[in-house]
C-alpha cells in the first residue's frame, strides 16, 4: 500500500496533522518502485492539497530516487505526467531513511496481500 503523514514543523520539531493510506489495485502493485513511490506523492498530495496548497512544501521520502524526479525529465510517460502535476506546488525533496518516518512506513504496511 501506500501513506502519507502530514505534519507541521513546530518550535524545530515535526507534529503529525494528518495521516492517509490505501491500498494499491493489482495494477499499480505491478509498476516499478519509483512509480509506486511517485504516485504515493501525487496522490497524497491531492488528498491534502486544500491544507498544503501555495504552502513552502518539505516532502521527506525514504526513496532516495525521488529526490531527482523533479530535477532530470524522467523516461516513463506514466511520471512524466505526475513531475508535471507536482509543479503546482512549491516542494523540496529530502531523503530520509524509512526508520525515522515509522508512522508512514506502518501505514504503507497494512495491506499484507500485496
Amino acid at each position: 500500500g501506500i501513506a502519507a503523514c502530514l505534519s507541521q514543523k513546530i518550535l524545530g520539531s515535526l507534529r503529525p496533522i494528518a495521516y492517509v493510506s490505501q491500498k494499491l489495485s493489482k495494477s499499480q502493485q505491478a509498476w516499478s518502485t519509483i512509480e509506486r513511490e511517485a504516485y504515493a506523492i501525487v496522490w497524497s498530495l491531492k488528498k491534502f492539497e486544500t491544507l498544503v496548497f501555495g504552502s513552502e512544501i518539505e516532502l521527506y521520502t525514504d526513496h532516495n530516487p525521488l529526490s531527482y524526479l523533479t530535477k532530470c525529465a524522467p523516461q516513463s510517460a506514466r511520471l512524466q505526467r505526475w513531475v508535471f502535476a507536482l509543479q503546482k506546488y512549491h516542494i523540496t525533496v529530502r531523503h530520509c531513511p524509512g526508520v525515522k518516518m515509522p508512522h508512514a512506513d506502518a501505514l504503507s504496511r497494512l495491506f499484507p496481500d500485496e
